[in-house]
């Protein structure tokens, strides 16, 4: 039961109201969430039983709903050539005066390097793993690899294989920058 204490909204009905069903005719933007109301169990069955989600339609938007591929037509933003940038998402109105997220955002670590080779989002969770700035040279990189596997390699810590996740996921690390652009 989902709405414990709330009665059947249909008039007369003194049965416990256990269904959310839609208001009829709401017409409320996209954006904005639905209102519903509270049905007993038979009250929702007539209500799902009278629902015509065509009613008010022409035949032709009644065709054309019923189509196979009917909203399939539109590019998702996610798929776009653009990404979405020319169309930026409701959100994007958010105002932040006191730039709280974006600094923290930015402070996080820079999208590229001050020789402005970029970074992949993988290339900054292993500079992370390694520890190193932003702006490491191989050189660093090599050097701080050979520190860590120095330090969690089981030969080097008398057999201790306590260590192995973290030297995975060093030499993971590694290898991801190895091959990134950013340090060719």
């Amino acid at each position: 039961m989902e709405a414990p204490g709330r009665l059947c909204a249909e008039p007369g009905c003194a049965e416990p109201g256990e269904f959310r069903a839609p208001l009829l005719g709401d017409r409320r933007p996209s954006d904005h969430p639905p209102e519903y109301r509270w049905l007993c169990l038979d009250h929702v069955r007539a209500f799902n039983a009278g629902y015509n989600f065509f009613s008010g339609m022409s035949p032709d938007e009644i065709h054309a709903a019923q189509r196979p591929l009917a909203g399939w037509e539109r590019e998702t933003r996610a798929f776009s050539a653009t990404g979405g940038v020319d169309r930026p998402p409701r959100w994007a109105d958010f105002s932040d005066p006191l730039d709280a997220i974006g600094a923290r955002w930015r402070q996080a670590m820079p999208a590229e390097r001050k020789d402005g080779k970029p970074l992949s989002g993988k290339d900054r969770d292993a500079l992370r793993t390694l520890e190193l700035e932003v702006d490491a040279d191989r050189m660093a990189l090599r050097r701080r690899y050979s520190e860590l596997v120095r330090k969690y390699h089981p030969d080097r810590n008398g057999g201790d294989r306590s260590h192995e996740g973290a030297l995975q996921r060093v030499i993971e690390a590694y290898q991801q920058l190895k091959a990134s652009p950013a340090f060719a």
